[in-house]
């Protein structure tokens, strides 16, 4: 900034102006549904675990991740939730032990991702409509939302998911994980620069929340 003698260096905001993109990650023991719902939702002309739409006008595209029978385990490897940025977990109604399963599904999510927004799904609710009005002590005592929800008719699956993306958006936007990887790229930027001093020098970490709206700037110290 001029008159400061510190040195400014623009981000280009192009990548940034482009489709946003969230990961959503599905948790819950075997065969309660997880991934009858992301099918349920090509029969809304949207596409099976990836797909775009839009969210306040801005394009998004969804990635859905199932755990492909790696629950069975009762863990999930790391990379798996790695950059989520929701999570849907969930229990089937006609089957106690997987709504008991759900402390230790949630235990395990806080390890990896501490502060993503998290669903609480009660699947199959078509076999038995009057669990609709039993309270799911689970999901209070957490502070998180639940859905009743049947993958079989449908019932409440595209709000589900249209909510689990507006949660996944908020959190992206929001959460110190898009701060990082802003940082990510300026390291980048600053690695290519033809400035011999610049690549060496410690560079203040700090971003004016000010100037996100255009460009992010660094200056260094």
């Amino acid at each position: 900034m001029a008159g400061d003698g510190g040195h400014v260096l623009d981000l280009d905001q192009a990548k940034y102006d482009a489709d946003e993109q969230v990961k959503i990650i599905c948790l819950g023991d075997s065969a309660v549904g997880k991934s009858n719902r992301p099918q349920q939702l090509s029969t809304y002309a949207l596409t099976l675990y990836k797909y775009a739409t839009a969210v306040d006008g801005k394009a998004v595209v969804v990635d859905f991740w199932d755990t492909a029978g790696q629950e069975r385990f009762q863990s999930m490897h790391p990379s798996y939730y790695h950059k989520a940025h929701a999570c849907v977990m969930v229990f089937d109604v006609q089957r106690k032990i997987t709504y008991k399963n759900l402390a230790n599904w949630y235990k395990e999510l806080r390890e990896y991702r501490p502060e993503i927004p998290c669903i609480v799904v009660a699947n199959k609710i078509d076999a038995d409509m009057k669990v609709t009005q039993r309270n799911f002590n689970f999901a209070k005592k957490q502070g998180l939302p639940l859905y009743y929800v049947s993958a079989a008719d449908g019932t409440n699956v595209v709000k589900l998911f249209k909510d689990a993306i507006k949660l996944a958006l908020a959190y992206k936007q929001n959460s110190r994980d898009f701060m990082d990887e802003v940082m990510r790229e300026l390291e980048v930027c600053l690695t290519k620069s033809d400035d011999p001093i610049g690549r060496t020098r410690h560079w203040n970490r700090s971003v004016s929340t000010r100037s996100l709206g255009d460009g992010v700037k660094l200056v260094k110290n």
